[in-house]
């Protein structure tokens, strides 16, 4: 498996409490605090685990803009000698429903537009066989845009044991499209370099629960220090710089 064919899985941040206290989050039921939002960018470098040697293969630098009522986040993803991989997401702060998802890199260009009511609308471009698809995307329900939710994480009233479900949209021919679920399966406070962090367990539809993430929460700012991508055989890591 190419690196690329893995992005979706691990540039996006990853849900919770159990479903006997909460239905699934949505736009319009959610415990996202907006007090924890701010403008920001940060820049995280990205790792490939083999054995005990950690060998850098990239950096993800992340965007944040409060911007009027709506919120949008962008992504950066630089490998060396490959081509930088962008996505932008907006959507309505109110709720953060989705607007907007554009995606651009070297296999691949993609529009997600979420202004009709009920129906993804948009294109999606297989670069490798110059093969165009018209996406119109009929949903049935609220829904978080899949490249905005693992912000969205972060901003959840965390707290020991603490789990949820999200639902979120994703589009890859490759992996799945439609309505799916995102999972905070498990909460518990740790340590991350002499800093109080909550350590998020998280997964989701998109792998078929088969990656599994942890990131490293700051307890105080509420920053992602760290994330660790377990995928069976393949584990990484990516660390705020």
């Amino acid at each position: 498996m190419k690196l690329l064919k893995i992005l979706p899985l691990l540039i996006m941040f990853q849900p919770a409490f159990s479903s006997a206290q909460q239905s699934v989050q949505t736009p319009e039921n959610n415990q996202v605090d907006r007090s924890w939002i701010k403008n920001e960018s940060y820049s995280m470098v990205w790792y490939m685990i083999k054995g005990t040697e950690k060998i850098e293969i990239g950096t993800v630098d992340t965007g944040i803009l409060k911007s009027g009522d709506r919120i949008t986040v962008n992504s950066t993803v630089k490998m060396k000698n490959m081509p930088d991989w962008k996505d932008e997401t907006i959507a309505e702060f109110s709720d953060f429903s989705p607007v907007k998802h554009t995606s651009f890199n070297t296999q691949r260009d993609m529009l997600l537009d979420f202004g009709k009511k009920n129906t993804v609308s948009g294109y999606y471009l297989d670069k490798a066989n110059n093969n165009k698809t018209e996406i119109s995307e009929a949903t049935d329900g609220k829904f978080f845009d899949s490249n905005l939710y693992t912000q969205l994480i972060r901003w959840l009233p965390l707290k020991e044991g603490y789990t949820t479900e999200l639902a979120i949209f994703d589009y890859n021919p490759d992996l799945g499209k439609g309505i799916m679920k995102a999972y905070v399966t498990g909460t518990k406070k740790g340590t991350y370099k002499n800093k109080a962090v909550w350590m998020v367990s998280v997964t989701d539809d998109i792998s078929q629960k088969k990656a599994q993430s942890t990131y490293y929460i700051d307890v105080k700012t509420r920053e992602v220090l760290k994330q660790e991508i377990d995928m069976g055989p393949r584990k990484m890591e990516m660390e705020r710089i």
